[in-house]
């Protein structure tokens, strides 16, 4: 096959116009091209006047003598070799594998090793994804929160109640793999070409139940409301992990765990700092979520082409590095999404924010987050950067009211650090409900004043960021993991034989992708390759 790259198409393309533009170029008749396939589509908005897809396919011919010649003068064209998904080999284990958790990086690393054959064991904290959507929508409109079962916790990990974004800056032959297994449980074909590619809460939930269904078809168990409470060892070496559910404690001998609990399994980092494994404080971000209407931010992004249906959702990515050193960015954009009410623990506000596939809501949401290091943490104790959480999370709990409600305030009102009188355009959409108070009350002032400055930084890049009736809701304080669990080269804790530290919860991920390779990666450690 071949492929023929940094196509400028217009909006209104297809097929047609595709396959006669690149016969055109190549100086062949469009009937010997066959097998057109999209490898890469991005939209190029930096011209408001000439917004236009850059695509990049893939296709066959069908007389394949002026090979050379087409190649020798097309830069564009080159020879292509298209990837393919399998299986990986058989393997054997003496004793049957525990993962803990099932976000990202534990089904990954379960699924692995179910196809390997080794019959995995999963212990997820949280419900199913159905039960714990149902959970998730009481807590949403009652503000009753079970703390095993909520947005953080339960099949597809945090990542579930997302915008399933599976944008990642890491080059790596795994990446391929992830988007194939997605695609192969249902996830939209069109993930394997979008230059920005997400598959939306609402598909993702089907996804990862899919992926269940295999890992149990396969030989693999996954138990539900299984919270990981221990492990022992025989020397340096794991040979036991335990587990609570409905009350009653098991045990399960095993000679390797791994352990992708999560970055808001908090109880996980106080049993590994007891049990004496290696862990360190590490740099994390907080901050508040911002809202507009979609429509704002298409009119922002794509000035008179903004209900070009072709378009979809505008989107954006946002960073600068501030005087004071500090560098605050925009994390986890959610467009046509919402703001969701995400706390685990009693008595504490957490924000995320969500979308489902087709990004058809009101508003469009991101974090705006400030960059935190230990030395902000006032103390050396190494679970310190947990606490700076939870300091946050609780006085925004009590500032909007102690009834989940959260904190929000006007992009105006904040600027001009007073409290607004009511909402403009923009209106919030976290439930179950939101209070006004100055974010002073809740977050650290280095966190408040950052803002202010990157705001204003923001709004010279992006129109609709000087918008004062944009909506602030806070805190966002789980955009990381604030501990990492020292592991070696061979993916293995420094401190135990046979416990991987896996994904974002332990430190070595930061998103869906990349916790979902690390987990591919400590399978198949686990499996000796």
């Amino acid at each position: 096959m071949y492929k023929y790259s940094d196509i400028n198409a217009p909006i209104n393309y297809n097929d047609e116009w595709l396959t006669e533009y690149i016969a055109a170029k190549l100086k062949i008749a469009p009937k010997e091209l066959v097998g057109l396939t999209l490898l890469k589509k991005s939209v190029d908005a930096r011209k408001k006047d000439d917004i236009h897809f850059v695509l990049s396919v893939a296709f066959d011919l069908t007389d394949k003598k002026r090979e050379k010649e087409l190649l020798k003068h097309n830069k564009k064209l080159s020879v292509y070799t298209p990837q393919v998904w399998k299986a990986p080999a058989a393997g054997s284990l003496k004793k049957r594998p525990i993962v803990v958790g099932f976000g990202p990086a534990g089904m990954f690393a379960a699924l692995y090793l179910a196809q390997c054959g080794v019959k995995p064991i999963v212990l997820e904290r949280g419900d199913d994804a159905d039960r714990r959507g149902e959970k998730v929508k009481l807590f949403c409109k009652t503000g009753v929160l079970d703390e095993e079962s909520n947005v953080q916790f339960g099949e597809g990990g945090a990542g579930t109640f997302s915008d399933g974004k599976l944008t990642t800056g890491i080059n790596s032959p795994l990446t391929f793999t992830v988007f194939s297994e997605l695609v192969r449980h249902g996830a939209p074909r069109e993930i394997m070409y979008q230059s920005k590619p997400h598959i939306g809460t609402d598909k993702l939930r089907e996804t990862v139940k899919s992926i269940r269904r295999d890992i149990i078809a396969m030989g693999g168990e996954v138990i539900f409301g299984a919270r990981f409470n221990d492990f022992a060892l025989t020397g340096s070496k794991i040979c036991s992990a335990s587990y609570i559910k409905d009350n009653t404690e098991y045990t399960v001998e095993t000679d390797s765990i791994i352990l992708a609990c999560g970055h808001s399994a908090r109880d996980v980092f106080y049993l590994m700092r007891d049990k004496g494994i290696m862990l360190e404080q590490k740099n994390f971000s907080v901050g508040m979520r911002i809202e507009h209407t979609q429509e704002q931010l298409n009119r922002s992004m794509y000035g008179e082409y903004y209900a070009e249906k072709a378009l979809g959702a505008a989107d954006y990515k946002l960073a600068v590095h501030l005087p004071n050193g500090r560098g605050v960015y925009s994390f986890c954009m959610c467009p046509g999404g919402s703001v969701i009410a995400s706390s685990s623990e009693k008595e504490s506000i957490v924000t995320n924010g969500m979308s489902n596939f087709a990004r058809d809501g009101k508003n469009a949401n991101s974090a705006l987050l400030v960059g935190v290091v230990p030395s902000d943490f006032g103390s050396n104790e190494i679970t310190a950067g947990i606490e700076f959480q939870r300091k946050i999370e609780r006085a925004a709990f009590f500032a909007a009211g102690a009834d989940y409600s959260a904190p929000v305030t006007t992009l105006g009102a904040f600027t001009e650090n007073t409290l607004p009188r009511s909402f403009g355009k923009t209106e919030p959409s976290y439930r179950p409900g939101t209070r006004f108070v100055r974010p002073e009350e809740y977050l650290p002032e280095f966190v408040c004043s950052s803002l202010r400055c990157a705001l204003g930084l923001f709004g010279r890049k992006i129109s609709c960021f000087k918008d004062p009736d944009a909506v602030l809701t806070g805190p966002e304080t789980r955009s990381s993991s604030p501990i990492r669990i020292t592991r070696s080269n061979d993916l293995q804790s420094v401190s135990a034989a046979g416990l991987y530290p896996c994904g974002e919860g332990a430190g070595y991920a930061g998103g869906i992708v990349t916790a979902a390779i690390d987990g591919i990666k400590c399978a198949m450690a686990v499996m000796g390759r």
